[in-house]
Order: C-alpha cells, then sequence, then structure tokens
C-alpha cells in the first residue's frame, strides 16, 4: 500500500499523538513508513503539520504538495491552508468547529469557519465533521484527535485494519484513559461508515 496523509490542527488538539499511531498502525501491519511534524508556534495554538507516508514509493518523509490521498483537518482554516498538498482525487475529513486564534482577543474578526467550510467543498470530495458535537458523550473535545483516526479508517480511506489501529491507541495512551479513548475510536469508526462525502 502506498498512502499519503497529512493531519494538520493547532497546537494542543493532540495531532501528534494521532499521527504516532497512524504511523505505528502501518508499521505493524509490515508497512514502510515515513513521517514528520512541522510544529512551529504550536505551545501558543500556532499551526501544527504531520505527515504520514506509508509505503515504499516514498523517499521522503514530507508529502509534497498536490500528493496527499488523504487530509485529517482538525480545525477549518487549517485545512484551507494545507489543501495544497491533497491530490485532486484525495478525500479530506474537516473539523467544522473553528478554534479561534490568538490574534481573535486582539480584534473580533467574527471568525468562526464557515468561510472556510464554503471553500472547502469547492475544492475537494470531503466529510465534515463537527468535534463539538461527536465529543459531548466524552466530556472533551480531546478525544476529537482519536475519533478522527475512527472516521477515517470506517470511511474506507485509510487502508488500515481498527483492530489494527485500536492495538495502537492502547499501547500509546495512558492506561487509565485506554478503554474512552478506544471507545471514541469506536464512535468514529461507525461515524465513518456511516458519513458520505461531499
Amino acid at each position: 500500500m502506498n498512502k499519503d496523509i497529512l493531519i494538520c490542527g493547532v497546537g494542543g488538539q493532540g495531532t501528534v499523538l494521532a499521527s504516532k499511531v497512524l504511523a505505528a498502525a502501518a508499521a505493524a501491519a509490515g508497512e514502510v513508513i515515513h513521517s514528520a511534524e512541522t510544529i512551529g508556534m504550536a505551545q501558543r495554538g500556532g499551526s501544527v503539520t504531520s505527515h504520514v507516508r506509508i509505503g515504499e514509493a516514498a523517499h521522503s518523509p514530507l508529502i509534497p504538495f498536490g500528493s496527499a490521498d488523504l487530509l485529517l483537518a482538525f480545525e477549518p482554516a487549517e485545512a484551507v491552508r494545507n489543501l495544497r498538498y491533497l491530490k485532486s482525487t484525495g478525500v479530506a475529513i474537516v473539523n467544522v468547529s473553528a478554534t479561534k486564534p490568538v490574534t481573535e482577543s486582539l480584534k473580533d474578526t467574527g471568525y468562526d469557519g464557515s468561510n472556510m467550510v464554503e471553500y472547502i467543498k469547492k475544492k475537494c470530495e470531503c466529510i465534515f465533521v463537527n468535534s463539538d458535537e461527536i465529543c459531548k458523550p466524552f466530556g472533551s473535545s480531546r478525544f476529537f484527535n482519536i475519533i478522527i483516526l475512527g472516521i477515517a479508517a470506517g470511511s474506507g480511506k485509510l487502508g488500515l485494519s481498527p483492530d489494527n489501529l485500536l492495538q495502537q491507541i492502547e499501547k500509546r495512551v495512558p492506561k487509565a484513559y485506554a478503554d474512552i479513548n478506544k471507545k471514541a475510536f469506536l464512535t468514529g469508526l461507525e461515524i465513518g461508515r456511516t458519513s458520505g462525502s461531499r
């Protein structure tokens, strides 16, 4: 299998953990893996981008523009920022719930992500989800990073076994949170199976 997956969001959303679970699951399946993060000012809510390249076709950890098969976007503005990585036949799974940047506290721009979502709809095949709604049963949006992996697996666009991903989640999250993270993944898996692309 050859697949390029770009994960993007802002600091604190768990994008790096999601990429590590994904890479570990692919490695456990016997695939060749290249991965890298571009973190920037993540600790201050800045952009975080993780590149995960699965298969022998990749010779560099960074995905070239126009080559990603799948974009997992934790925030709509970050989805727009990273759309240039997605290939014409690629699919974006996008969280429509916006994370307001620090600059919003200095000047209220009214940013809510809706303009970004409308723009994305015109540009690619998409699955839109709302982390605020999906995460309500779990009491925190911090589980969205695992939920979006479930959505990707359930959609059939990821190409990795859900069982393999569940095993890596159990290994990579603190033991006290393993069960709730597995439930979060299964919730995402069901959403992915029933969500049509738009």
